[in-house]
């Protein structure tokens, strides 16, 4: 496949369109007719083809982008090149593969976490969010855990849907790995109600972040 062109990566998308998983993902706010499945196959198959990510970035189509970041190289991007497709990307699951698949991997990744976090943009705000949640797991060493409570505690209950959203699973992540912050992270969740009543599906945990705290620490013991 290495002498795969967008356009017939493109053909082949078109190929897999599905009205009906478009209808689906309308309704999330998401605008591709692919199924995910079939994406990850047609990745795996193309393998890593980082020139050719590029284009199908660049053609805009959010089928086309979702395979972009499944056969790019996330190291080979520079700092402005990915602050630009984080701004580019505006729905919801091309987004979140790009934050998760590509820039958590960047050499850039930090620097671009605190380059977003306060954006005015609160899609690209809640990309640093989503990076700050990361280190908040992976690598707290150097943040202020108390201080991003502070922010959360003043700004989540009124800021936008999809950095809500972000904020919340920092308050969670918070709460659930560092046990001296775990009072005021349920606290803060309890006073804000922030995702109370989302409906949850049989058998999964609430993004209410005083339940999904109690069932993360439930669960590791």
């Amino acid at each position: 496949m290495a002498t795969t062109t967008v356009t017939d990566v493109m053909a082949e998308l078109a190929e897999l369109e599905d009205p009906k998983a478009r209808e689906v993902n309308a309704r999330h706010g998401d605008d591709h007719g692919v199924h995910l499945g079939a994406l990850r196959a047609l990745g795996k198959r193309l393998k890593m083809q980082h020139d050719l990510a590029r284009q199908l970035w660049a053609t805009g189509d959010a089928s086309a982008r979702l395979l972009a970041v499944l056969i790019c190289r996330p190291r080979a991007f520079e700092r402005d090149e990915l602050d630009a497709m984080v701004r580019e990307a505006r729905t919801p699951k091309v987004h979140d593969w790009l934050v998760n698949y590509v820039v958590k991997k960047s050499p850039h990744s930090d620097e671009l976490r605190l380059a977003w976090f306060a954006d005015a943009d609160p899609v690209v705000a809640s990309a640093g969010w989503a990076l700050t949640t990361d280190r908040v797991t992976k690598n707290p060493g150097s943040l202020d855990l108390p201080g991003l409570l502070d922010v959360i505690e003043t700004e989540m209950r009124d800021a936008p849907d999809r950095l809500q959203w972000a904020m919340n699973h920092c308050l969670a992540q918070i709460g659930i790995e560092h046990a001296e912050y775990r009072a005021r992270a349920i606290d803060i969740g309890e006073r804000l109600e922030v995702l109370k009543d989302y409906p949850t599906s049989p058998g999964c945990t609430s993004p209410f972040a005083p339940i999904w705290i109690g069932e993360m620490v439930r669960r590791a013991g």
